[in-house]
């Protein structure tokens, strides 16, 4: 069983994103301690792609940052295990890639995935990826003990009890059609979604897509197991550059206070 349970141990999570290599990934392993020290309970790391569909232009411009400063997924693995391997603080919060089934595949999920295991990444979500095609990874990412994350979106309408049947570490609810990005409302039926997740499935739901006020985040909290939050956090990116790390730990600070 991977590390994923201990972020929902402690009643709500708090799971923030970041795009790995925007600015530089010096900037985001600062960010990523930054991100721990104030309340994170899993950190989901974007690796860039460049065709990122689920993607609204926040992260767009995000991925096409990092990819332009030279950022590989390999410079991403060694990132993270000088995070976790630190003599000093290492990393132990669970942690999981986000990325696009294209980025796996090329790389080879065989090697990829076992990567994954190697350096201390539990969980792997990729957004292109149909419940019906995930076989060919899924059966990888077992055999290495890594979480394939399901996403359950409203339109999943009549299959959302077949996904969450068969869910490992956390289901990740998409609150809204469309693109990731800041949303003022968010007006999908969250709690109905939630209670046919729960009908079907002990494993955690978290929700994302939209969040980016304490008021939302404690909202959506409120309804399932944690809230998601990555194109508010991404846009402080953008404004701070090398010099994020600290606005952006305060702002998850205040989103885990809300959601708390």
């Amino acid at each position: 069983m991977s590390n994923i349970k201990n972020a929902f141990a402690n009643d709500k999570a708090f799971i923030p994103f970041i795009t790995c290599g925007d600015p530089d990934l010096d900037t985001t392993k600062e960010i990523i301690r930054a991100m721990a020290a104030n309340g994170a309970d899993l950190i989901e790391l974007g690796i860039p792609f460049s065709d990122p569909t689920a993607e609204g232009l926040v992260i767009q411009d995000a991925n096409l940052r990092a990819l332009k400063g030279g950022v590989t997924t390999d410079k991403i693995f060694e990132m993270v295990r000088e995070l976790r391997q630190d003599s000093c603080r290492p990393l132990t919060l669970p942690m999981v890639f986000m990325t696009y089934a294209n980025v796996v595949f090329s790389y080879g999920a065989e090697k990829f995935i076992s990567t994954c295991k190697e350096i201390g990444i539990d969980g792997l979500i990729l957004p292109d990826l149909p419940f019906e095609e995930k076989d060919e990874f899924d059966e990888v990412c077992q055999r290495y003990d890594i979480d394939l994350i399901s996403l359950i979106a409203p339109t999943s309408e009549n299959r959302i009890a077949m996904i969450a049947s068969k869910a490992k570490g956390f289901i990740y609810i998409v609150s809204s059609l469309g693109v990731t990005g800041v949303r003022n409302e968010i007006h999908t039926d969250i709690a109905s979604l939630v209670k046919l997740v729960r009908e079907n499935s002990s494993v955690p739901c978290a929700v994302g897509f939209g969040i980016s006020t304490p008021e939302q985040a404690a909202k959506m909290a409120g309804i399932s197991d944690g809230a998601i939050v990555g194109s508010a956090i991404v846009k402080l990116v953008a404004q701070y550059g090398k010099d994020a790390a600290g606005p952006v730990g305060e702002y998850v600070k205040k989103m885990k206070d809300a959601v708390w």
